[in-house]
């Protein structure tokens, strides 16, 4: 039996607490590569595997903690991120942390804020945070009028794009043609259908707020920036980040970031931010991929690809979207057209 060669090491871990994240210099390393990470979510929540959620809640929340030296509190409403951290009596929250109602995280959070207003605490910042259900819907007018008064809090929407909590119901947040609870995939026209839900980043722009900002999972040093930058700033700020749901969209759960990346490299889900209701900055396409390769890793859109051919003439409606998407906020480099 021959002597067994040792393995060679190899320094490529760059998103781990390990030795390889100390090769990098430390402005490209993410907060949870830091001994001073917060930890705002411990271990012991009850997310799904895979969650795209529990990540974003997580690298948004200490990114925020950073900025703020901790001086930060969270006001949650009710969905998938309040239920799986806190089970009665339990919490994996490691600070002050509110639960609100479906609808009202944006009124309680402007409460806060007030409230250490009054006291003459102005080195404590508040957070608002919600999934698309609690924000799109549910809790939209309570948003509104947040931004109408510039509340100086930070919504953070964590959209896996339906009311996955509850059993995957449609939400105003959810694309034309998914599957879920309450749009089957029976019938003439399958799944959601076209024409209905809310922008949510486009109406916060209308209200001239002074930052708006899209973000998502694949891109966590992006995310940081954006959390970072909007603590930075006072007034009503608004961060929308696309969490892929593995239970509610069918993906499997190692696939997560992979998903989301080609959800921004389709132009389903552009990246950009904007400043008194004008985009300053956008985050172009490295690696154009056409939409049907970001619906076939989802079973909520299988119905498209069944036995038997493609239902071509839908997927030519969804990639229009994302063309349109792509002119709108000019994703594309010339050299990459």
């Amino acid at each position: 039996m021959s002597e067994q060669q040792p393995q060679a090491v190899k320094f490529y871990q760059t998103g781990t607490h390990t030795v390889g994240n100390r090769l990098l210099d430390e402005t490209k390393r993410t907060v949870q590569a830091s001994l001073d990470r917060s930890n705002a979510i411990t271990s012991g929540h009850r997310a799904c595997q895979g969650c795209g959620e529990a990540l974003g809640a997580r690298y948004a929340i200490d990114a925020a903690m950073r900025a703020t030296s901790g001086q930060l509190v969270a006001v949650n409403a009710t969905g998938c991120l309040e239920v799986f951290t806190t089970p009665y009596p339990e919490t994996s929250w490691q600070l002050p942390w509110l639960h609100s109602l479906f609808g009202n995280a944006p009124a309680v959070a402007t409460g806060v804020a007030a409230a250490f207003r009054v006291k003459g605490r102005k080195d404590v910042r508040v957070i608002a945070q919600g999934g698309d259900g609690g924000t799109t819907d549910i809790g939209f007018g309570c948003l509104s009028g947040m931004f109408e008064r510039n509340d100086d809090v930070l919504y953070i929407c964590y959209d896996n794009e339906a009311y996955m909590n509850t059993g995957v119901q449609r939400s105003s947040a959810t694309p034309p043609l998914a599957r879920t609870a309450t749009t089957q995939a029976i019938g003439s026209a399958p799944g959601n259908v076209f024409g209905t839900g809310k922008n949510l980043p486009l109406i916060a722009m209308a209200h001239n707020i002074p930052y708006v900002a899209t973000a998502t999972v694949a891109d966590l040093h992006d995310l940081e920036y954006k959390v970072t930058k909007a603590m930075g700033m006072h007034g009503a700020r608004y961060i929308h980040i696309l969490v892929p749901c593995p239970l509610g969209w069918g993906s499997a759960s190692n696939a997560t970031i992979h998903v989301a990346r080609l959800a921004i490299e389709s132009g389903m889900f552009p990246l950009f931010e904007a400043e008194h209701g004008e985009v300053t900055h956008v985050s172009k396409i490295r690696r154009r991929v056409m939409v049907e390769e970001y619906l076939k890793l989802q079973k909520r859109f299988a119905h498209l690809f069944r036995k038997g051919g493609n239902d071509v003439e839908n997927i030519a409606r969804i990639q229009r979207m994302a063309d349109h998407n792509i002119k709108r906020f000019s994703l594309l480099d010339e050299e990459a057209r």
